[in-house]
């Protein structure tokens, strides 16, 4: 047994030629990961024109913070985002947490084809969809209206998100679940008071996935608004820089600030992240 273990320690032991290699790649993925939104926080706080200066800040100004706050319409983008994402986590979360118990703790007839349904959807990419999506939200008069993003986003968000909810549940004993009916709680009462509360790190997952999908969105949020009253930040981004205007510091500073509302989500969720995250995979 010692002999073995022995053996097998010295397999696992690297030498230091593969440790310093090791170390060096870790260490250039860390640099390529950490550069971009560093070099983007260093940019903001240069002025306009020293923009593409490969330099660092040598003439260190708030002003396009400033100007991004004061001069634009910015917290109307950023007050629209909260009510399209806090809507869309909110619903998208529960529906989620709902379908995965469902598929996790019933059987029904059509609920093979429907686990198929959710994963064929995550398939498609954006660009097939904007147009009949476009047609779609034109036609039930959603387009300019935040409900129609949050629609949009749902589709996006829960199909995937009901999937690892599914694989959450499934490693929460079912006897939670009797014990639920034996004293004398629905189904849904059972799944709201017991089995929910230990599904905090799945919830947590599921809320940050929602939330960045939605915070983060471009390409449905450009399509479906009009009218900088109407924009999001991710659409109010894109008057900073496009064919008729070049402000890149401006870019930058609003970038900056978007950041931090993700920053902090993912901050108060990281705990629950890696249980949450490893729990999914478990096959049902």
């Amino acid at each position: 047994m010692n002999r073995t273990t022995s053996t097998r320690n010295q397999r696992n032991r690297r030498g230091p030629l593969a440790s310093a290699g090791l170390h060096l790649t870790l260490l250039t993925a860390a640099a390529v990961a950490v550069f971009p939104p560093l070099w983007l926080l260093i940019t903001s706080f240069k002025p306009k024109n020293d923009a593409f200066s490969t330099e660092l800040v040598t003439n260190f100004t708030f002003a396009n913070y400033r100007h991004v706050i004061a001069d634009t319409q910015f917290l109307t983008w950023f007050g629209n985002s909260l009510v399209v994402v806090g809507i869309t986590t909110a619903v998208g979360v529960f529906v989620a947490a709902t379908t995965g118990y469902a598929v996790s703790r019933f059987r029904f007839p059509g609920m093979r084809p429907l686990m198929w349904l959710l994963l064929i959807t995550q398939m498609f990419p954006v660009a097939v969809l904007i147009v009949p999506l476009y047609n779609l939200m034109a036609s039930l008069g959603l387009l300019n209206q935040p409900a129609g993003l949050v629609v949009t986003y749902l589709t996006i968000a829960v199909p995937f998100c009901a999937w690892m909810m599914k694989g959450f549940f499934d490693t929460i004993p079912v006897e939670i679940d009797e014990a639920g009916r034996v004293d004398g709680l629905n189904p849904f009462g059972t799944f709201w008071r017991l089995v929910l509360p230990l599904a905090r790190p799945g919830l947590a997952v599921t809320g940050f996935y929602t939330f960045v999908t939605a915070w983060a969105e471009v390409a449905y949020a450009s399509a479906f608004m009009t009218g900088e009253e109407n924009l999001t930040l991710a659409g109010g981004l894109q008057t900073f820089v496009n064919q008729y205007v070049n402000d890149w510091g401006s870019m930058t500073a609003a970038a900056v600030i978007i950041a931090v509302p993700a920053g902090l989500v993912f901050a108060f969720a990281q705990r629950h992240l890696v249980a949450g995250l490893t729990s999914g995979t478990t096959k049902g």
